[in-house]
């Protein structure tokens, strides 16, 4: 998994509240276990018509926010189903940091597991960066896991809270396996007594 430890990008905007996981990577899309190709499909939705051309309204359609890192996204982000093709659509398209005041608890926990840092704010705060991300390529983001700290382009700054062990594997790029492998000079050392132990097993 990629480490996370300083973010900066343009922030694309997205004020819908309740966006579910089927909206962010439709069901036609969950054909594959692979991680990659799927940002093709996220918010397909909302990002194609239904002649397959792009709709030019959609925010990450226009052309300030097309390689976005960061959405600023609305209350409840990731409801729905557990997918976890959801956090690997908005990783392949290059997204790695999703402000809001409130995430779907399964959403939320993915994330984490695939190298993606969901972040939340009080509403005041969100405000704010929705103003921030209004304004396009004109205004970055600058997101420091370290720190715990949301920078704006004006100078000001947001911090946040994170789950000590969540941080940690993050800015070590430590997934599940990752965290097994850590150990591996143990789990080798007691196989190899295991074995020395019961040969016959």
């Amino acid at each position: 998994m990629e480490k996370f430890s300083v973010l900066e990008g343009v922030a694309a905007p997205i004020k819908q509240v309740n966006v579910d996981t089927d909206m962010i990577i439709p069901k036609q899309y969950l054909k594959t276990i692979k991680r990659t190709g799927l940002g093709m499909g996220l918010f397909a939705e909302k990002r194609y018509r239904d002649d397959g051309s792009e709709n030019p309204d959609f925010v990450l359609n226009k052309p300030a926010y097309r390689k976005a890192k960061i959405l600023v996204a609305g209350d409840n982000f990731g409801c729905g189903s557990s997918r976890e093709h959801a956090p690997w659509a908005l990783a392949d398209f290059g997204i790695r940091c999703v402000i809001s005041t409130s995430f779907g608890d399964i959403f939320y926990n993915n994330c984490f597991k695939n190298g993606i840092l969901p972040i939340r704010v009080s509403p005041d705060d969100l405000d704010k960066l929705f103003d921030d991300a209004d304004r396009g390529a004109n205004a970055t983001l600058t997101i420091d896991l370290a720190k715990q700290e949301i920078r704006g382009p004006d100078g000001g700054v947001v911090t946040f809270e994170v789950d000590s062990f969540r941080k940690h594997c993050l800015l070590n790029g430590l997934d599940d396996i990752g965290l097994t492998m850590v150990k591996a000079g143990k789990i080798d050392s007691y196989e190899a007594k295991a074995k020395a132990a019961r040969p016959w097993a």
